[in-house]
């Protein structure tokens, strides 16, 4: 009978003598606060004297005089409604010209075509 008790006991502390204890382990990070970035749109208005597609486009300003872009990127060519112009920009066109940036920075995001 006491071989059957301590047989027993052996078989309900067994259990918890043979567990296994689980680890958790916590990571925690950390991120830099969100940097904004504020551009601003300019716009020179002018006369186009000079226009090739996808390369420049030369504006003559009466307040700046004649200002170069480079045209790096296919640009839109639209009308003050906002409709896609098709045909190309001839010298005299009245225009303004929608940029970010200053001096040799200077991207163009659209042109407008005035008349």
């Amino acid at each position: 009978m006491k071989k059957i008790i301590i047989g027993l006991a052996c078989a309900i502390v067994a259990p918890f003598a043979f567990a296994q204890t689980s680890t958790t382990t916590t990571e925690q990070t950390t991120t830099a606060p969100a940097t904004t970035t504020t551009t601003s749109t300019t716009y020179t208005a002018g006369t186009v004297t000079t226009y090739e597609p996808d390369k420049t486009i030369i504006v003559k300003s009466e307040s700046e005089g004649p200002l170069s872009f480079a045209l790096h990127a296919p640009v839109r060519i639209v009308d003050k409604a906002g409709h896609v112009v098709k045909r190309a920009l001839t010298p005299k066109d009245k225009v303004r010209v929608y940029y970010t940036g200053t001096g040799e920075t200077r991207v163009v995001e659209h042109v407008e075509v005035e008349d």
